[in-house]
């Protein structure tokens, strides 16, 4: 199915219809970038001490990005004073002593690190139910709640984050570092993420109908959290690996997985578009490929069974292929309530774009940290191999979008066969592939 012109223009519309547009710079910009300063000089002040040069030049370059993008979409403001404040309090709390976790009720139910996350997880899933709610029972309240809850998680997350790098640097100035290097915070990172891209595209297209369908990637994500959590310890803080003591980390890893929330979020809105595009059709052949698909995508986590708990991941493969044949099965009615063809596609395209651009740079970055590490900028490791693998495979998207028009089933095909790509580049290399980069196997 290909959208014409006239078609890609009524997306164009639709987009400027549901997005309150650039405006200008008044005074609150002015008060916000101030705050923002002013934060910065108070972690000057805080932990100037064990800040090295690069990390600096970072807290510094942050000020007018943040600034910009709170500028850029306003509701960001709120959520980064509220997290200021969460987390202001934990340390506060904390009185630089880490048994106080344990103690204090604030901390031990709500703000330290693992509390914190539980929540994020919590309300990660209650927002997946309240969205389907809405979306099936056409509750505007409950699709509303499923909104809410999902600004409730990315700031309970966010918090964890937070106060997890505070607590890193109570067990030893020399064990401190930021939270973005093992898989469990790096799930926490892709989860904040991909909700927080998918935030803003409701906002812009003035939907909720989409937010059953990205949180169900966001779930999954919880549901290896927890798993992680309670079968493998994995919330303890550990001392970084030599490789990971690097101020390149703090770049490569968070533009890593922009690019790969985004890539996951626009796989979750092609599934929402070949569910609408395959609305009216009877026939269970021409929906194999996405029943297939889609039943991949849910037991592809069944591979965590060989690293323990199989009744768990066997049960969680089983919900998921219900839960695909169960939008399967109810298309017609789901079809009627999703945004047009032509708003789900540009939502598609600018996710992946953004997603290229952001991988591309966390390649470059990760090659110019291999080059500092190991004295080389590539050397065909398994995950820099499937790195480029991922790169190429939307880079063919974008040219045959851009060059050759491509659109429609097709491109809502590739893009969800990318998320199969992009997964194994994620996991599936540090499960099955040893190499380089095998600090970070399960």
């Amino acid at each position: 199915m290909e959208l014409t012109s006239s078609a890609r223009d009524g997306a164009g519309q639709s987009a400027r219809r549901g997005f309150d547009g650039p405006r200008r710079v008044d005074w609150t910009d002015f008060a916000f970038a101030v705050l923002l300063a002013g934060g910065a000089a108070f972690a000057f002040h805080w932990a100037g001490g064990i800040m090295n040069y690069y990390d600096k030049a970072i807290l510094v370059g942050a000020v007018p990005v943040l600034a910009w993008l709170g500028w850029l979409w306003r509701p960001l403001r709120g959520l980064m004073l509220a997290v200021a404040v969460s987390g202001g309090l934990a340390l506060a709390l904390y009185q630089g002593d880490l048994a106080r976790a344990e103690q204090v009720f604030l901390l031990k139910y709500l703000l330290s690190s693992q509390s914190a996350i539980l929540w994020m997880c919590a309300l990660f899933v209650l927002a997946t139910a309240c969205y389907w709610i809405g979306l099936v029972g056409r509750s505007g309240t409950a699709a509303w709640l499923g909104t809410a809850l999902t600004w409730g998680a990315v700031f309970a997350g966010l918090t964890g984050l937070l106060v997890r790098w505070h607590e890193s640097y109570l067990l030893s100035p020399d064990i401190g570092y930021i939270p973005v290097s093992n898989l469990y915070e790096v799930f926490i990172l892709f989860s904040l993420v991909t909700a927080l891209f998918y935030l803003y595209y409701e906002r812009r297209y003035d939907t909720r109908s989409l937010g059953g369908f990205v949180l169900l990637v966001i779930a999954s994500a919880v549901a290896f959290l927890l798993w992680y959590t309670f079968d493998r310890g994995a919330q303890q803080i550990q001392p970084l690996v030599p490789a990971l003591q690097s101020w390149w980390m703090k770049l490569h890893v968070p533009a890593n997985f922009i690019g790969y929330g985004t890539f996951s979020l626009a796989a979750m809105v092609a599934f929402a578009y070949l569910v609408k595009a395959h609305g009216k059709t009877a026939s269970w052949v021409r929906l194999a490929p996405l029943f297939v698909l889609g039943v991949l995508l849910a037991v592809e986590p069944m591979v965590f069974r060989q690293s323990g708990m199989p009744a768990y991941w066997m049960a969680y493969a089983g919900i998921a292929a219900l839960v695909v044949g169960a939008i399967l099965l109810g298309r017609r009615r789901l079809a009627e309530r999703l945004p047009s063809l032509e708003v789900l596609d540009d939502i598609m395209y600018k996710a992946i774009a953004v997603g290229f651009a952001f991988f591309t740079v966390a390649t470059v970055l990760g090659a110019l940290w291999a080059a500092d590490a190991w004295g080389a900028y590539w050397q065909w490791d398994p995950k820099e191999t499937w790195a480029l693998i991922v790169w190429l495979n939307y880079a063919a998207w974008l040219h045959m979008r851009l060059i050759k028009g491509l659109r429609g089933n097709m491109a809502a095909y590739w893009a969800l066969v990318g998320l199969l790509v992009t997964g194994f580049a994620f996991l599936g290399v540090n499960m099955f592939l040893s190499g380089l980069h095998s600090y970070g196997e399960l």
